[in-house]
């Protein structure tokens, strides 16, 4: 498997290699199947890439379609066509960290005996976290920085919706946070902070990688440690945002969720940037809006600009906390004699105007 992995990189990096010489020289962009031909047919033929031969053709031609992909992107960025952020050129690959091979149906075979046949490789022992819905028309064949091999395939499913629950009865508004990761209607999410509770595990591995030599197997080593704490970091955060999102599904019929500029917080001066990767509310703002649109649930996101904390729920005036001093305030007290939760209060906001934006889709539909 590391021989495939070496391969693939080889052959990803040679063609990034002809397409930068090609800009620079001046000379047309080469197509993807003259490329194909210049990397893998005629490398393989030559002394210095023969050793290619020992890979399925399949990875190969698979990690040039990934090189092309990352081309279409980065155009489609430059020509405003793709939404979200720009996206840069691609870069060469490395052999450290994460290394990837993706096989299509005629690289790989499930056994019946629940085996993973791969080309040139033979039978591959899986351990299953879950039976395959149907048959998958790829896999990817992922090492990560820890060590740790993954098989994760692709197949085609079909959304399950859920039995319909009480509107007015279910729907919950979500202010996310710091103090609380998230607060629902009638409930609170308390803050894991995995970052946290490891950071001393993690620096004190971090101290002990920065004292090795470098090229040594003392610190070959160390990077590995270091690495295993990162994974044990982000697999309990991933298991607590799928658990936390297929909880909120379940027992809400919509969503209303704030937009929040995820990374504009994390990267505002202060003490709060590491929490606020910490919290990964981005990545729990995107699983739980897949989710919500398998399960058949509504979703909102209400507008960042929003007075949701400002805002009383009980008169409509806008005298909350503001600004970056308000942060410290948890409860205030209006004008009209209402006293609020500073979270409980924007959750109620969230949910009244979620409501609303809901209405307004339905109706225009």
């Amino acid at each position: 498997m590391a021989r495939f992995f070496g391969c693939a990189r080889v052959v990803y990096n040679d063609g990034l290699r002809e397409r930068r010489r090609a800009w620079r020289n001046g000379e047309p962009f080469i197509s993807d199947a003259t490329l194909q031909k210049m990397v893998i047919t005629t490398g393989k033929k030559t002394p210095e890439r023969e050793w290619l031969r020992e890979a399925p053709s399949v990875a190969l031609v698979q990690s040039l379609q990934d090189l092309h992909a990352a081309y279409r992107n980065f155009f489609a960025s430059k020509r405003g066509v793709r939404q979200g952020p720009k996206s840069a050129p691609p870069r060469m690959k490395k052999k450290s960290g994460r290394q990837s091979i993706r096989f299509t149906r005629n690289g790989f075979r499930l056994r019946g005996n629940g085996r993973l046949f791969v080309a040139k490789l033979g039978d591959v022992r899986v351990r299953w976290s879950r039976p395959l819905p149907c048959t998958p028309s790829s896999v990817t064949v992922v090492k990560d920085a820890a060590g740790r091999y993954f098989a994760s395939f692709v197949v085609e499913i079909e959304d399950e919706p859920l039995s319909e629950l009480d509107m007015e009865e279910t729907d919950t508004g979500i202010d996310l946070g710091l103090s609380s990761y998230a607060v629902l209607r009638g409930r609170k999410i308390i803050s894991p902070k995995f970052f946290r509770r490891q950071e001393k595990k993690l620096r004190r591995a971090q101290r002990k990688l920065s004292r090795c030599q470098k090229g040594s197997n003392n610190r070959r080593k160390a990077k590995l440690a270091v690495a295993k704490v990162h994974a044990r970091i982000a697999d309990r955060r991933r298991d607590f945002i799928e658990q936390e999102t297929t909880r909120i599904v379940r027992e809400s019929q919509a969503c209303y969720l704030e937009d929040l500029n995820v990374r504009g917080m994390g990267s505002r001066k202060g003490k709060r940037g590491k929490s606020v990767h910490d919290q990964a509310l981005g990545m729990f703002a995107r699983t739980l809006e897949a989710k919500c649109a398998r399960y058949g649930r509504g979703f909102v996101k209400v507008d960042r600009w929003f007075p949701s904390t400002q805002m009383c729920s009980a008169c409509g005036s806008i005298e909350g906390p503001k600004g970056q001093e308000g942060l410290r305030i948890r409860s205030w007290t209006c004008s009209c004699g209402s006293l609020h939760d500073r979270d409980g209060n924007a959750e109620i906001n969230l949910r009244a105007e979620g409501r609303r934006i809901l209405a307004a889709g339905t109706a225009e539909k």
